[in-house]
């Protein structure tokens, strides 16, 4: 068991080994921010859930920080500015984070009628990192709305929270070899964009049942299943079944906790990807989801998630880098990010299974997750479950939709009924 037990402050930490790429590329356009939510059964008391803010926001020291520029790289340092404050929601998703803004903290909560809202700037954590700190500020929330969960849960920290801050890129880091991959230009998804600021989503809801029944039917896992169905609705919606030069390519996030035994709350997946190139005329949907499938099993395995961390890894201790100042490195590195973004079409980004503690469950309906688009992609894709219910998100720039339509309807094919929400900027 946890117990309030003051947490002794950090002063500063290093930015992980991902994160020191974000402060450099991010801007208005292109955020690097990603959104966590989660829907209750009732609408959102503001004043409680700023007491649950700030009850909850000292035991993170990955979330309760600023960031501050140094001579060869960043650095956060603890914040002390006053706790940041939550506000109803009147914007879009996954808008910039302002440094100066907000107290000077590098997340955001809002809440819109009964969803809060977890806004995070990637440099701070990766989802599974957001999604360990919106849990525990959900759960002091519904303590303070209902007093008898106090009684039931106490005023603790749940058992499977961690606290942990190690970079564990540098951790499981081992020498390494060259670089055994290059970099191929991608297609790029382009079209009509919505009014400068808005970001369209599309949230499908269906049944994790379902979804395993078809995907074990043909010999494949729901993320695959997936990730092929994306695929080839890329194929059908935007080249319309057409031949291409460029291939099709999918940037898949995999969370490194598992494979290298971590419980960080930084930064820790890397980046595996599958690539399909349409050299022919009418492929059949299950033919594209099988070369998809094939491409993911051999990116992700142990051997090749090492090689990964070591090469990003090999890039941070190269001496003759670190010594060159921020000033003459962040060039260098928009170049290096500019370039290999040319390679990806997009992104699905796969959390898995929501879980929370049993006393909780009758209070939270569901979880939705959202990624603001980035250099080359967009739109992108988030999928996240709870209980029963698969929620399959789309975010998107484009005004048109015929990705996400060949999508919904290829699901509601395979026998999966889908039930659609967005956020109604299609309907302008």
């Amino acid at each position: 068991m946890k117990s309030r037990v003051q947490k002794k402050e950090m002063r500063w930490e290093k930015l992980d080994n991902t994160a020191n790429l974000f402060p450099v590329i991010a801007n208005e356009t292109m955020t690097n921010v990603y959104r966590i939510a989660v829907i209750l059964s009732e609408d959102i008391r503001p004043e409680c859930l700023q007491e649950a803010l700030e009850q909850v926001l000292p035991w993170f020291n990955t979330m309760n920080v600023r960031m501050r520029t140094g001579m060869f790289w960043y650095y956060f340092e603890t914040n002390t500015k006053g706790k940041p404050v939550v506000r109803e929601e009147q914007d879009f998703p996954c808008r910039y984070v302002e440094r100066h803004e907000n107290r000077n903290y590098l997340f955001r909560v809002t809440y819109y009628k009964n969803r809060i809202n977890l806004e995070v700037f990637h440099a701070l954590a990766d989802g599974m990192g957001a999604v360990n700190f919106l849990r525990e500020l959900t759960y002091q929330y519904l303590r303070i709305c209902y007093p008898q969960l106090s009684g039931e849960m106490g005023d603790r920290l749940c058992d499977d929270t961690s606290l942990d801050t190690e970079d564990s890129y540098l951790k499981n880091y081992k020498k390494a070899g060259k670089k055994t991959y290059k970099s191929v230009p991608a297609v790029h998804m382009k079209g009509e964009h919505l009014v400068r600021g808005e970001l369209g989503t599309i949230h499908g809801y269906m049944s994790v049942k379902q979804l395993k029944e078809k995907a074990k039917e043909l010999g494949m896992s729901i993320n695959e299943y997936l990730s092929g169905i994306f695929v080839y609705s890329i194929y059908k919606g935007y080249l319309h079944e057409n031949t291409s030069k460029k291939p099709i390519v999918l940037c898949v996030p995999v969370n490194l906790r598992s494979f290298f035994e971590s419980m960080t709350t930084r930064n820790f997946f890397a980046m595996a990807s599958a690539a399909f190139l349409p050299e022919k005329e009418k492929y059949e949907r299950q033919e594209v989801m099988k070369l998809v499938q094939k491409e993911l099993k051999k990116q992700i395995t142990q051997e090749n998630l090492e090689r990964m961390i070591a090469y990003n890894v090999s890039n941070q201790k190269n001496y003759a880098l670190r010594v060159v100042p921020l000033f003459l490195k962040k060039p260098a590195i928009k170049f290096v990010y500019l370039t290999s973004a040319k390679a990806t079409t997009t992104t699905i980004t796969n959390m898995g299974r929501m879980v929370v503690d049993k006393a909780y469950e009758p209070y939270i309906k569901r979880f939705q997750i959202i990624l603001s688009p980035s250099v080359g992609q967009n739109t992108k894709a988030t999928v996240c479950s709870y209980g029963d219910e698969l929620t399959f998100t789309f975010s998107s720039l484009l005004k048109d939709t015929s990705v996400q339509k060949v999508f919904f309807r290829s699901l509601v094919e395979d026998g999966i009924e889908v039930e659609i929400e967005t956020n109604g900027v299609y309907y302008d």
